[in-house]
């Protein structure tokens, strides 16, 4: 379940299914951006997006998460989110893993709690993030950071991403939404802007061609097959890169 509430012009996004760290499945990826979209045509200045619980989202649940209909349902989310012609805040309240992480960095800004981290593991389980997720996660982290978490399956805390300019704050919900508050008092078309030519920053690059080829080809490869198998029958899975 995905909640979306409007307060004095501040929007409230919040995944609701802790007994699955607040995973996504294909009904919470549309539902997600169906409430973020209702949210602005409600007038909304500004949205403030956490997890219930201890998690801010632990990623794509996997037991739904191998085709590509949640695939294009998750990135149709994460790209909305990002076009969404106002601010918009993470409150990372705990662990964002894999498409969480990916979640919290398609927003413009972050307020993490202490014990926040962040990861993309996609290497454990034969998926992978497209180019977007990969240009963002090294402009906003760092190219060492990111090589880190892609390559190496590190986790990045939220003090040492704070450090690198991925979280602005550290803080909690209150704190993600007080700054909101301030944010919405500001001018729209001035934040507007800026937002728009900020996100330019992230455009496709001449190379995101033969890069989203491979990104598809992981989804459909053998590994991925095996990864589903050995989630299932719980173990640990033996791939083969094919």
């Amino acid at each position: 379940m995905i909640t979306a509430e409007l307060t004095d012009a501040i929007g409230l996004i919040t995944l609701r299914r802790e007994e699955r760290r607040n995973a996504l499945d294909l009904t919470h990826c549309r539902a997600l951006a169906d409430g973020a979209n209702e949210l602005v045509g409600k007038g909304a200045r500004v949205l403030v997006l956490t997890g219930e619980g201890t998690t801010f989202c632990a990623g794509a649940d996997l037991d739904g998460a191998y085709n590509e209909e949640f695939r294009t349902a998750l990135y149709q989310a994460l790209h909305g989110i990002c076009a969404l012609p106002i601010p918009v805040i993470a409150s990372v309240n705990g662990p964002a893993v894999g498409a969480g992480t990916q979640l919290a960095i398609a927003t413009d800004l972050r307020v993490a709690a202490p014990s926040a981290f962040f990861s993309v593991p996609t290497a454990q389980n034969g998926l992978a993030v497209d180019p977007w997720t990969v240009r963002r996660l090294a402009l906003l982290g760092g190219g060492g950071p990111a090589r880190a978490m892609l390559l190496g399956c590190e986790q990045l805390s939220a003090v040492r991403a704070r450090k690198l300019g991925m979280v602005d704050r550290i803080g909690t919900l209150d704190d993600a939404l007080t700054w909101a508050a301030q944010i919405a008092t500001m001018a729209p078309l001035s934040l507007g802007y800026s937002k728009r030519a900020l996100n330019s920053l992230f455009e496709e690059t001449d190379g995101d061609d033969q890069l989203n080829e491979e990104f598809i080809a992981c989804w459909r490869s053998e590994d991925v097959a095996e990864a589903r198998l050995a989630r299932q029958e719980r173990r640990t899975p033996q791939f083969r890169g094919r």
